[in-house]
């Protein structure tokens, strides 16, 4: 290979304030790849493996819904689908992308609203599934499960990331900070008629390496700071990268629960 006399051309990161935030908002948001925070953020993962227990699972069931599937990619992370698979989307650009992604694998994706009751008959599945739902439909679940069937789930619980929701909010009121916790889930599922089978819980260390991460993050995850704009938060995002810039990560800690349900 014959050598250039040119100097290579090398990229620079964004390091300054304005470089960071222009870049997390020109990034784009649709689906749940968060290949763009490596190097960015960290967030510990729960240490029940949930798209490892999900896919033994689906590999032996006959019918499995996955409810609000993001952008396909955990069910997509599954070895083998059952023979009938059907995802539920409401976000457009995710119900794009979840088509694309699931199709080729033999899967339906199917766009409804997260509050509206799923658009299926009595006990079509004998399993549902869901990563990160908004919130649970109990009676919508127990109604299209089979007698038998499961509910396999990994729901967001209390407080999640409340330090970044409370650093842009202010404190935020205790129904609030409690509205996921587990106990109100197994009051939930059990008030639908459905036996919990394990119920875990887990909060885990987030660390945001630069202020771009965690404008990413809040594009994002939208429910986190409603309504977010960098315009509407500049000041506050501003102190935030100077608190980063001379103390290192911000740190947040998630909230995740592992929930296991059967239709009796």
């Amino acid at each position: 290979m014959s050598q250039s006399s040119q100097a290579p051309t090398t990229f620079e990161a964004p390091t300054t304030f304005e470089e960071l935030v222009a870049e997390a908002e020109a990034a784009p948001t649709e689906g749940w790849d968060f290949s763009w925070f490596d190097g960015r953020a960290t967030e510990a993962r729960p240490s029940w493996g949930y798209a490892r227990a999900m896919g033994e699972r689906l590999a032996k069931a006959e019918a499995a819904l996955d409810i609000q599937t993001g952008g396909g990619e955990v069910l997509n992370s599954a070895d083998r689908l059952p023979p009938l698979t059907v995802a539920t989307e409401g976000w457009p650009p995710n119900v794009a992308k979840a088509t694309a992604l699931l199709h080729p694998r033999g899967a339906v994706v199917v766009a409804s609203p997260e509050d509206a009751p799923l658009p299926f008959a009595d006990e079509a599945f004998d399993l549902v599934v869901s990563r990160h739902p908004v919130q649970a439909q109990w009676t919508e679940i127990a109604r299209v499960l089979r007698p038998g069937g499961t509910y396999f789930a990994q729901h967001v619980g209390p407080s999640s990331a409340y330090e970044v929701v409370e650093y842009f909010l202010g404190p935020q009121p205790e129904a609030a900070r409690n509205a996921r916790h587990p106990d109100h889930e197994r009051a939930g599922a059990e008030a639908a008629g459905l036996e919990i089978v394990d119920l875990r819980a887990e909060r885990l260390r987030m660390e945001f390496y630069d202020i771009g991460a965690v404008v990413h993050f809040l594009r994002k995850v939208v429910w986190m700071v409603p309504g977010f704009t960098v315009d509407q938060y500049r000041d506050r995002l501003r102190e935030l990268h100077e608190r980063i810039e001379a103390e290192g990560p911000f740190v947040a800690h998630s909230a995740r629960h592992l929930i296991e349900a059967r239709k009796p």
